[in-house]
């Protein structure tokens, strides 16, 4: 067995036990995650990074434990945190079934029904190691226009990565959300919710992590889901809509929802997001 001192000392620290061994784990392009076998049999996840933004832990952990406390069986519950560091329940991974998908899709639509104070959060948060606005605004509309599409936009602009055409035909529709997606309450969301963010465990279970969460508009953690392709999608949505059925159209609408996570990886990488977030509010 291996064990890097460094990772056993703060996670010895963290958790007041005992590290009898460690393992790297790959995967991740922001963090450094680290199998930490404990010497009383328990096995966790340690995600670490040398220089991270300030609060950037800090934030995943009371997004964790918001979305656990609602969800216990769906979401991982925070063990540690501290500036440099989080330590998580680690997972045995193996391959997505049509029936773990199912209750994936049920689960998610209970976590969802748990709803949200507002639309937003009482606290700021990160998406990538981008800063990612939180505070509550009167409406989903409002919300997800000022908070989640037009600070990336205008970063993707600011960086060359979407040109002052494409900007303005993604500001042309986003005076038209209220009309275009139908009023609900606020939805407890994971904010984040791509497939890289969905662990399949081998025993059957699953488990989000990784999130942003907020309060929202529901469709919006689905159109993330279908955005990079989950494995057996359809399955989830069935069941999501066997607890709590979706509004008419709300396939059509996910380019709407889609918009944020575009314009994130727009800002972030360039590339040909700018023009795929163009592309999805031309339909609109």
């Amino acid at each position: 067995m291996t064990r890097n001192p460094t990772v056993a000392r703060r996670a010895e620290e963290l958790l007041g036990a005992a590290v009898a061994a460690t393992s790297p784990v790959a995967g991740g392009d922001i963090c450094t995650a680290t199998r930490v076998k404990l010497a009383d049999g328990r096995t966790v996840l340690m995600k670490s990074h040398v220089r991270p933004p300030t609060g950037f832990f800090e934030a995943e952990a009371r997004s964790l434990a918001w979305l656990h406390a609602a969800a216990p069986d769906l979401v991982l519950e925070p063990l540690a945190v501290d500036a440099d560091c989080l330590l998580l329940p680690f997972i045995e991974t193996g391959k997505p079934t049509v029936d773990a998908a199912a209750r994936l899709g049920r689960a998610l639509a209970e976590l969802h029904a748990t709803g949200a104070s507002a639309y937003g959060w009482n606290e700021d948060g990160f998406i990538g190691r981008l800063p990612l606005p939180n505070t509550p605004a009167p409406t989903w509309a409002e919300f997800y226009a000022t908070r989640r599409v037009l600070p990336y936009l205008k970063l993707a602009r600011d960086r060359g990565h979407a040109t002052p055409e494409q900007a303005a035909a993604i500001e042309g529709v986003l005076g038209r959300l209220g009309g275009l997606v139908p009023a609900e309450p606020p939805a407890r969301l994971h904010g984040d919710l791509w497939s890289g963010n969905v662990l399949w465990g081998t025993d059957g279970s699953v488990w989000l992590i990784d999130p942003a969460a907020h309060g929202g508009h529901r469709e919006t953690d689905l159109a993330m889901l279908g955005l990079f392709g989950l494995p057996h999608l359809q399955q989830v949505t069935d069941a999501y809509q066997s607890v709590t059925p979706l509004a008419d159209g709300w396939e059509d609408r996910q380019a709407l929802h889609q918009l944020f996570p575009l314009l994130t990886h727009a800002a972030m990488f360039g590339g040909g997001y700018a023009a795929r977030a163009v592309a999805a509010a031309a339909r609109f």
